[in-house]
């Protein structure tokens, strides 16, 4: 019997080429050349996740088999006993994502033939169309179809719109303010104008980011039922999941929900209840690409679709491993894309290519995917307070981003 390969080292490396801190994990192996690599961003906390990775997970994880992915993944869910928790969960995500690009590596094969081959050969992908009037952002979406873009995903304002007055009390303090209701209205005639500016083959998307009361984003999914959205996503927070049932008993508007989830008994009433449309977790808050094939497995068979949840905010490497989920799973909709920079692509080469609206893999072993560490520590994550998490509404009330 041949001698396992083991962990001999867990890194982190942190960087931020464009916006977003990422925070990326490599494990090196006892086979000499042999690394893989994973994600385990958070960008709001990154220093927590790397003492999570550095102190916690790194003293675990040495020593032990490469191989045994199911055994690392559940013993590092219950290893610190407290579970399903932000920080934890993407440090382990990082390990997970990490020994599936090792275990490709190995076979010689992409992680997508591991999981069981491909059902597309590339993953149709939305992108992000905003504008200061609905004007500009049907402009901005008759670009992107341009580019071969058959989904878009469209706001006025950012989240939550911007409002053109708001009256506040005196001695209010800092955030991002908004208005829901005047959110609301400037919505729906949004949605309306790119509709009949775009046409009816387009798919369009939108985003609520949980910024409505549950009675008003009850009334927003049943008003905007008419334009025929490819989605509405997150229009509830975690906390009010059962408020979805009362969207689906007054409209038909399909729903995507998930990017703040990172406990199974978030998503688990929802799929079996069939009270939304579409999946889109944070891979690296829910744990990795263990976790995903699983729930993904579990949501085909409830008629629901993947839409994994893929902005700036996940590295290079998290995009890679979406992609090989929705190349493997028959229940993949569609994926989320940031349209990454140029300094990305180079200090992440093999990061997966936008063509016509698809995004296609690279064909190489494990993920595909690797990092020029000297590039990415000329661009060291730096911290700062965000302003966008503190939302508050026109009385200075805190809200929920």
């Amino acid at each position: 019997m041949s001698k396992p390969v083991t962990i001999k080292d867990v890194q982190t490396i942190l960087t931020q080429p464009a916006g977003s801190r990422l925070i990326v994990v490599k494990i090196i192996t006892s086979e000499p050349g042999l690394y893989g690599l994973g994600c385990a961003t958070f960008t709001q906390r990154f220093h927590a996740v790397y003492a999570a990775i550095h102190e916690h997970l790194r003293p675990f994880l040495i020593g032990r088999d490469v191989d045994r992915i199911e055994d690392l993944f559940q013993t590092g869910m219950v290893h610190s006993y407290w579970r399903n928790g932000p920080v934890l969960n993407n440090a382990i995500s990082g390990m997970d994502m990490a020994l599936w690009d090792i275990k490709g590596k190995r076979a010689g094969m992409p992680v997508y033939q591991l999981l069981g081959g491909k059902c597309r050969e590339a993953a149709p992908v939305y992108s992000h169309a905003d504008g200061a009037t609905k004007e500009e952002v049907a402009d901005n979406v008759r670009r992107f179809m341009g580019e071969g873009y058959r989904y878009v995903r469209i706001q006025q304002g950012g989240y939550g719109g911007k409002a053109t007055a708001m009256q506040h009390p005196e001695g209010i303090q800092p955030g991002a303010y908004f208005d829901q209701r005047d959110y609301v209205r400037r919505s729906l005639q949004m949605i309306e104008h790119v509709r009949k500016e775009a046409g009816p083959e387009v798919e369009l998307l939108h985003d609520i980011h949980e910024r409505l009361r549950p009675i008003d984003a009850v009334g927003f999914a049943k008003d905007v039922e008419q334009f025929k959205l490819f989605f509405l996503e997150d229009p509830l927070a975690p906390e009010d999941i059962e408020w979805f049932r009362h969207i689906r008993q007054v409209c038909a508007t399909p729903i995507a929900m998930g990017e703040l989830f990172n406990n199974p008994g978030e998503w688990l009433p929802l799929i079996e209840g069939r009270l939304i449309d579409f999946l889109r977790m944070h891979i690296s808050q829910m744990g990795g690409i263990t976790p995903a094939r699983n729930v993904a497995a579990m949501a085909n068979m409830y008629g629901i679709r993947t839409a994994w949840h893929g902005p700036g905010d996940v590295s290079p490497i998290g995009h890679a491993a979406n992609l090989h989920l929705d190349l493997w799973a028959p229940n993949c909709g569609v994926q989320e894309w940031c349209r990454f920079n140029e300094l990305v692509y180079e200090m992440f080469p093999g990061t997966p290519e936008v063509r016509n609206g698809y995004l296609y893999p690279n064909e190489k072993p494990g993920l595909g995917i690797d990092i020029d560490e000297k590039l990415a520590a000329k661009y060291p994550a730096e911290s700062t307070i965000e302003e966008w998490t503190q939302t508050r509404t026109p009385d200075g009330g805190p809200v929920r981003p």
